[in-house]
């Protein structure tokens, strides 16, 4: 009798850890207050057992680098320096695995950089061209930044793709980047249709994307075939990941989350504003087009995508979302790793499929 009620103990203790209900000491148990802020001991995250050996090992690159990066009180320009070393780095390693041929380009009085597959664009791509709208907090990551972005896509989809180096703070502020993708995006409409364009980008990237399609709606222009807002997106970095994703890179709770809206570009801008943050206006949303939306547990900005997916979804918008377990902000950048191939390969699906539709 002994034995089984041991058994039936054990038993539960073990459903309880799977099924919802952690077993901790009492010394251990972590308090939550009536807003539902949650506060606890120290604690131990082993990294996904999802994420491939090759993630694992560059997850503790990304978090050395993290530690390297210079202090904005320094200025911008040791910030630019920095991530454009890492950057042009990158992008060296994606040429010997996608080749491409790259070159500038003035288009809408705009400079930008023109990536083309080296074996040629498809047939079926010659009247399709892909924007892309480089990453870096809107402070950084033009030229090298945007390559990174555009290599592996211009190689695998076999696609021209059109990355733009867009004005960024402190120097300029909001609205100058999303006029500047809509003159590059109006110029080219005189090649192309606009079902045939697609705009994507990552983090800054990504937020841009979702403000210069608002600002286009604005502007009476017809919307482009598809949008990919790649962590970042149409609503500001709030939700748990602002909070939990530090912990899982090795960093402290922060006090207060980075708003988008604090960045030096936005300066003079109202967080409230559907051309700033699109997730403003449900009516806005609703005249996007199809969007892909990735990210990874990792992220901090995994919470902002989520929430994007859903009011697009809510607007009625084709809203395609995809996230890595522990993978982190921007994680694709490094193409050697499995879930860099697959994140290309789902953004170069999701154009194939939607362009000209």
């Amino acid at each position: 009798m002994k034995l089984t009620r041991y058994r039936h103990t054990v038993s539960i203790a073990i459903l309880a850890c799977l099924f919802g209900a952690p077993v901790f000491a009492d010394s251990q148990q972590p308090g939550i207050d009536k807003s539902g802020t949650v506060t606890g001991p120290a604690f131990a995250i082993p990294y996904s057992t999802y994420a491939s050996p090759e993630a694992a090992k560059m997850f503790q690159q990304v978090l050395a680098d993290g530690k390297k990066t210079p202090s904005l009180l320094l200025g911008i320009e040791p910030s630019r320096t920095f991530y454009d070393k890492i950057n042009t780095d990158r992008a060296n390693r994606m040429q010997k695995i996608y080749p491409v041929t790259i070159h500038a380009e003035t288009i809408g009085g705009v400079h930008t950089d023109v990536v083309l597959p080296a074996g040629g664009i498809a047939a079926a791509q010659k009247k399709r061209v892909l924007i892309n709208l480089h990453g870096g907090a809107f402070l950084w990551g033009a030229h090298s930044g945007g390559l990174v972005e555009s290599i592996p896509i211009a190689n695998l989809g076999k696609i021209k793709v059109i990355t733009v180096d867009y004005r960024e703070g402190p120097e300029h502020v909001f609205p100058a980047a999303s006029e500047d993708v809509a003159a590059v995006y109006t110029a080219l409409l005189k090649q192309y249709q606009a079902k045939n364009i697609g705009i994507y980008g990552c983090s800054a990237g990504g937020v841009l994307t979702g403000e210069a399609v608002a600002w286009m709606i604005s502007k009476k222009l017809p919307v482009p075939g598809a949008i990919g807002t790649f962590c970042g997106s149409i609503a500001e970095f709030s939700g748990d990941s602002v909070y939990t994703a530090p912990i899982l890179n090795g960093q402290a709770v922060p006090n207060a989350p980075l708003k988008l809206a604090s960045l030096p570009y936005f300066a003079g801008a109202k967080a409230d504003d559907p051309l700033v943050f699109p997730a403003n206006s449900p009516a806005l949303l609703a005249k996007f087009p199809p969007t892909l939306l990735i990210t990874g547990t990792r992220d901090f900005s995994m919470s902002s995508e989520l929430q994007s997916q859903r009011l697009l979804d809510d607007a009625g918008v084709s809203a395609e979302l995809h996230v890595w377990d522990g993978m982190w902000h921007s994680f694709f950048s490094d193409p050697e790793m499995p879930e860099s191939k697959e994140a290309y390969a789902v953004i170069v699906n999701f154009f194939d499929r939607h362009l000209g539709r």
